[in-house]
């Protein structure tokens, strides 16, 4: 009789074979992984221009709403002199505010800034009638004040046809600065506001404590300098 012994042979591992032991995995150590796009931080320098920007559009919208209910007095001054007077004192703080955030704008980029000098002037029409709209906004403003404050009754007349040609010139170049960036004042204004684009770009708080404060001086000179309006007429 014989016998037959068979002798198992050791295969191969198979490639795909899995370990017979787990791996063991060192959980104190956590494995790098690269962002998305999306998630990584802009660079500080990016996000100050854009910051700049934010800021600007944000109190642009202001000054526009507080505008447009300045102008409705203009249609009834005579009777609504006393919230013409009111809101245009409201309206100082805002405006100067914004003034200083484009100049900063202006001056970074001339001043040879690279974020800024990246991000582009505005357009020629628009960079060139910056510096009027200034000149009138402030020659407005300073007439309006002393009509109601300061001036001597005789140079009344006077300040008050000054007033009424200064606006004229104003309302011309602001509708042209307002229509050049309103498509960039309407995306970039709530985005400080937002949440998902506020922590985009650091600095959103400063930014809205910035606007509400201009907001509250103007209020507080209105209220503090209107009574002064009572005494004299358009």
């Amino acid at each position: 009789m014989r016998y037959t012994v068979s002798v198992d042979r050791p295969r191969a591992p198979r490639a795909n074979a899995w370990p017979s032991r787990p791996v063991p995995v060192d959980r104190g150590r956590s494995v790098p992984r690269t962002a998305p796009k999306h998630a990584r931080p802009r660079p500080a320098r990016r996000a100050s221009v854009e910051g700049n920007e934010r800021l600007t559009a944000g109190i642009a919208v202001v000054v526009f709403i507080l505008l447009f209910f300045e102008g409705l007095t203009i249609l009834s001054v005579h009777s609504l002199l006393r919230w013409h007077v009111f809101l245009g004192l409201v309206l100082i703080p805002p405006v100067f505010a914004k003034i200083a955030s484009t100049s900063w704008r202006f001056t970074r980029y001339y001043i040879g800034s690279p974020s800024y000098r990246r991000r582009g002037p505005p357009p020629a029409v628009l960079r060139l009638l910056g510096p009027v709209l200034v000149v009138l906004t402030v020659a407005l403003f300073a007439t309006g004040v002393a009509l109601v404050v300061g001036a001597p009754v005789s140079l009344r007349p006077q300040l008050l046809q000054w007033h009424r040609l200064v606006f004229v010139a104003w309302f011309g170049v602001t509708a042209i600065h307002v229509l050049g960036h309103l498509a960039d004042t309407l995306t970039l204004a709530p985005r400080d506001w937002l949440r998902r684009t506020r922590r985009q770009v650091r600095g959103a708080s400063v930014r809205q404590w910035v606007l509400a404060f201009s907001l509250v001086a103007g209020l507080l000179a209105a209220l503090w300098v209107t009574p002064y309006a009572t005494g004299w007429k358009f």
